[in-house]
């Protein structure tokens, strides 16, 4: 598939009347359109609410990491395909998404657009933002009100960034709980086990119907005696097929981590309008032979790390030169997210996913817009050689899956675990 680039521009905040300008203050999202609309008007109309995505990133006067709202703009990008969009793109994961949306390396500006016409009037919006700016929950509010611009429906009020009536500091401060090795690792250390990976990373989309969803939440649930939600049940199920199909030694640690939406969970609750990176790591971790023998409900356990703390020269967890994340389990969750409301006036999407990003272990879960309503797809990077192993169990409901690598049986009686550290 060929990509034509007609243009790239910065495009900057239209503001209307007096222009008023404070001092101061990578999930890539292709979706599918039928027909190019005032995108580009609409944008640059929201960029005036949603001033920090025209921003750059800085200091303050205190050498603090700030953004800095000088309004230089966003990477507008029009480009074009001389094909019909359903003849050369699939609902699979494949490298040519990777031509639909701006690259996010190496560039200064903090959001990025590419619109690329497809002959017949198939329209993709492409989007890459700096992760610094807020998480993906605040993103979606921007690209929804952008959506709404474009169909000249009222925004509300926008973006909400008050951080001192959530967020304000104890005098004097208390660490009350263990950071290291939850959001922070001393520096020469690594949370993973150093892995490299021998072959080739592919991305496998897994597609759970609403009646195979429903059939888990009650298999899960039923023998804890605990209500699992969707993506508890989901997680649980997906950690340990893929535990089993990595092979990985059944005296070896697994853990999973799960990228959780804070506004809900914080006393008082926070705003669903708050912009801003309010995502809280959750951990479970298990020996792999109890994770892969025991019942499915031992797997659907919850935690919810505590916010991390500056000290001691700590530096994130996350590594982002890792290229696998062998034997562990890395996810990102956008079900709830209101994607669906992303209209720019010619109807829903036809279809939202994740961009290309084969680091092994890494998944992304969302909405399905290949099913019905309530089907959710899970998109797998694994080694190759694991692939056909993980198809073949990626949908057994049964407690024992036969497996030469961990023996033929598992405990069906075994006691489902203690909550690890936290509540939910």
């Amino acid at each position: 598939m060929e990509v034509k680039i007609e243009s790239s521009r910065l495009l900057k905040p239209a503001y209307e009347g007096n222009r008023r300008r404070p001092l101061r203050c990578h999930l890539r999202l292709p979706c599918t359109q039928p027909s190019q609309l005032r995108v580009g008007e609409s944008l640059a109309k929201v960029l005036t609410t949603f001033k920090e995505w025209a921003g750059r990133l800085g200091e303050d006067a205190d050498g603090n990491p700030a953004i800095i709202l000088n309004d230089e703009g966003v990477r507008f990008v029009e480009a074009s395909v001389d094909a019909i969009h359903d003849d050369v793109m699939t609902s699979e994961p494949s490298p040519a998404l990777l031509s639909l949306h701006p690259s996010p390396w190496g560039v200064e500006e903090l959001a990025q657009v590419q619109l690329t016409r497809f002959a017949r009037g198939t329209l993709v919006v492409g989007f890459t933002f700096h992760h610094k700016l807020g998480d993906g929950y605040g993103t979606t509010h921007f690209l929804v009100s952008w959506a709404s611009a474009c169909r000249g429906v009222d925004i509300g009020s926008g973006p909400m960034h008050d951080r001192t009536s959530f967020f304000a500091p104890r005098d004097p401060p208390q660490i009350e709980f263990e950071h290291r090795m939850a959001e922070y690792r001393p520096k020469g250390t690594r949370f993973l086990s150093g892995y490299k990976p021998t072959e080739e990373t592919v991305v496998h989309r897994v597609h759970f119907t609403k009646e195979f969803i429903a059939k888990l939440k009650a298999k899960v649930s039923s023998r804890a005696n605990t209500k699992y939600s969707t993506f508890e049940s989901l997680m649980a199920h997906l950690w340990r097929t893929v535990t089993m199909a990595r092979g990985v030694e059944a005296g070896e640690t697994t853990r999973l981590r799960i990228a959780v939406n804070g506004r809900h969970r914080m006393d008082p609750e926070v705003p669903e309008e708050y912009f801003g990176n309010l995502v809280l790591w959750a951990y479970c971790s298990s020996k792999v032979g109890e994770l892969v023998n025991s019942p499915l409900h031992y797997a659907a356990r919850s935690s919810i790390a505590r916010s991390p703390v500056e000290e001691e020269d700590l530096v994130p967890l996350t590594d982002p030169d890792a290229e696998a994340l062998y034997p562990d389990v890395d996810v990102n969750s956008l079900l709830g997210f209101p994607m669906r409301f992303m209209d720019f006036g010619g109807g829903k999407p036809f279809y939202f996913i994740p961009s290309y990003f084969p680091m092994e272990g890494l998944l992304f879960v969302v909405p399905s817009f290949f099913g019905e309503d309530g089907s959710v797809d899970a998109y797998v990077p694994l080694f190759e050689s694991k692939l056909p192993t993980f198809q073949n169990i990626c949908y057994s409901l049964e407690d024992k899956i036969e497996m030469e690598t961990y023996g033929n049986s598992c405990s069906l009686e075994k006691p489902f675990a203690a909550l690890m550290a936290g509540t939910i």
